[in-house]
């Protein structure tokens, strides 16, 4: 078992609030991280998992920016 020192502070966030935060739907969530593209969640629970809102907030700012501009018609 790998042990990793974290921020004490480090929020820990729900399926739903990463959703909500990412603007994506669970099962792209669930395809991006079997694609290697997306943060692992930690279990906390049998049946409960919780992802780290610092490697969230890291993902997120890793994604390219929309430039606005549209392609010409």
């Amino acid at each position: 078992m790998e042990t990793e020192i974290r921020d004490r502070n480090d929020i820990l966030l729900t399926r739903r609030q990463v959703e909500a935060l990412c603007r994506l739907s669970t099962s792209s969530i669930y395809s991006f991280m079997r694609d290697g593209l997306f943060p692992e969640p930690i279990r906390v629970g049998r049946r409960a998992v919780r992802w780290y809102a610092s490697e969230i907030d890291a993902w997120l700012a890793s994604r390219p920016r929309a430039t606005g501009d549209l392609p010409s018609a």
